[in-house]
């Protein structure tokens, strides 16, 4: 991926961007991708290490992402509406914009290189598992915190 030299993210809100630029912003870290539980007491997110079975675990993205919300109907698509939900990372270049906060630099679109994700360990690359191989009761085996189960 060549440097982008148009910074459109610093220009511009995220309500403007065109399509393109939009899915541009993701990372293809795969943590938005990863099975979440909630403690309805507390309303506290819990990521899992488990992925979603559409995500390609190596490259760390969707393999149906054309089709997904009708092969998995949880699936959410991703909005300026609903960027503040409790299931984004932190680390989720939407975010972050939103909060008026820079790209990291491990960014693919500030680094040139679409495996700066996985290089700078952001990315689920080394540690999910397929949803296919866990049963839904198994999730909280699965919980971590920082990227470690």
């Amino acid at each position: 991926m060549p440097r982008i030299q148009n910074r459109f993210w610093e220009t511009r809100p995220l309500r403007e961007l065109s399509a393109a630029e939009w899915e541009a912003l993701c990372d293809g870290c795969g943590r938005c991708c990863l099975e979440k539980l909630e403690n309805k007491k507390t309303g506290k997110v819990y990521f899992t290490a488990v992925a979603c079975r559409l995500l390609d675990l190596t490259t760390c993205r969707c393999g149906a992402y054309a089709s997904r919300s009708l092969r998995m109907p949880d699936c959410l698509q991703l909005t300026p509406q609903n960027i503040f939900r409790k299931w984004l990372p932190s680390t989720c270049a939407y975010r972050l914009l939103a909060k008026g906060e820079p790209l990291p630099d491990w960014h693919p679109l500030i680094s040139g290189d679409p495996a700066s994700v996985h290089t700078a360990g952001i990315s689920i690359q080394n540690f999910a598992v397929s949803g296919e191989n866990v049963h839904p009761d198994q999730l909280e085996d699965f919980i971590f915190q920082d990227g470690r189960l």
